[in-house]
């Protein structure tokens, strides 16, 4: 399959440029591979840069932004005469920790993942619409999803929110996050579950909340856990039943500690023993930090994201997709 997006780079005497993926389908970790296909228009036209670059719709509390989170650098120097045609190929590696958008068969709403070309022209530089990426989740990624619907975990949205998650290798300022409805065998201790799953090369790290119902004489309250995993061990474990296993372990052993009362220090997941209060949103340095604070650390917030988190712009700037 390719896709293209036609990129009107203004005031170059009708300069074009198409930008082909060769699939639109990938996981973190892989690679797309495509080329930027530019078409001279009525005169020499001079492009000091062309770049590639990977924009994430991020939640920051009730509004959506679009953050630039990775891009690479295509081609620069090109002095393209009128009515000339050149094809420049590149390779983007997909980083580890890229939000996944597909799982289960089909597409999941409300997290959109875009490549998006820049010209530099002039020294002004001029962005494309985004393309959407479907990106699909890693094994393991996806054996946990898997596992939590065969338990009767129903899946309820996935999101993403600005912060870090104290205990992973977290690259970027925001995570995602995955909402279960608890199963039936556990509806009655817990209101909801929210799984967050970072990849990295070596493996992935989950950090589960399990918010548990409050009774008559005490307050609900978030427990934490997590477990690490090795991308090998993805097709050699039987997950629904080490899944069911680490539940349990998990609640039984803050239903010793804590008795069911809210005993809670405001601490995040820092390894393999539970620990509650302070919500999903991790914490660096006793602050948490959002996507404000992760421009501080290099990443750009975009300036216009059409398509992303906008049903208006989505319907108005809907991708073309050809299939070859």
């Amino acid at each position: 399959m390719v896709f293209k997006r036609l990129l009107a780079v203004f005031g170059v005497g009708g300069l074009s440029i198409d930008t082909v993926v060769e699939t639109p389908h990938t996981r973190p970790g892989s690679v797309l591979e495509g080329r930027v296909e530019l078409s001279g228009g009525d005169g020499e036209a001079e492009i000091a840069e062309i770049l590639l670059a990977l924009v994430v719709s991020v939640e920051d509390g009730d509004e959506h932004e679009g953050v630039e989170f990775a891009r690479v650098p295509v081609a620069s120097g090109i002095r393209l005469a009128a009515g000339e045609t050149l094809s420049v190929p590149f390779t983007f590696g997909v980083p580890w920790q890229t939000p996944v958008t597909e799982a289960g068969g089909g597409s999941l709403p409300g997290v959109l993942v875009g490549l998006r070309t820049e010209v530099v022209v002039d020294g002004a530089s001029d962005k494309g619409d985004l393309d959407r990426l479907h990106v699909h989740p890693v094994p393991v990624q996806e054996r946990v999803l898997e596992a939590l619907s065969q338990l009767g975990f129903g899946f309820r949205t996935t999101g993403l929110e600005a912060g870090y998650l104290a205990g992973t290798a977290q690259e970027y300022p925001f995570f995602q996050e995955f909402e279960f409805h608890p199963s039936d065998r556990y509806a009655h201790e817990i209101g909801e579950v929210e799984v967050a799953l970072v990849p990295d090369p070596e493996g992935v790290s989950a950090v589960v909340e399990f918010d548990r119902r409050g009774g008559m004489f005490s307050e609900g309250e978030e427990v934490y856990s997590g477990f690490r995993v090795g991308h090998a061990e993805a097709d050699r474990l039987d997950w629904a039943g080490t899944l069911n296993s680490w539940i349990e372990e998990s609640l039984r052993r803050h239903r010793e500690r804590f008795g069911g009362q809210y005993h809670g220090d405001g601490e995040r997941y820092h390894g393999e023993e539970e620990e509650h209060g302070g919500g999903m949103l991790g914490a660096v340095g006793g602050a948490a930090v959002g996507v404000v604070g992760g421009l501080a650390a290099g990443y750009v917030v975009s300036e216009i994201v059409e398509g992303v988190g906008e049903d208006s712009d989505a319907d108005e700037e809907e991708e073309e997709f050809d299939e070859e």
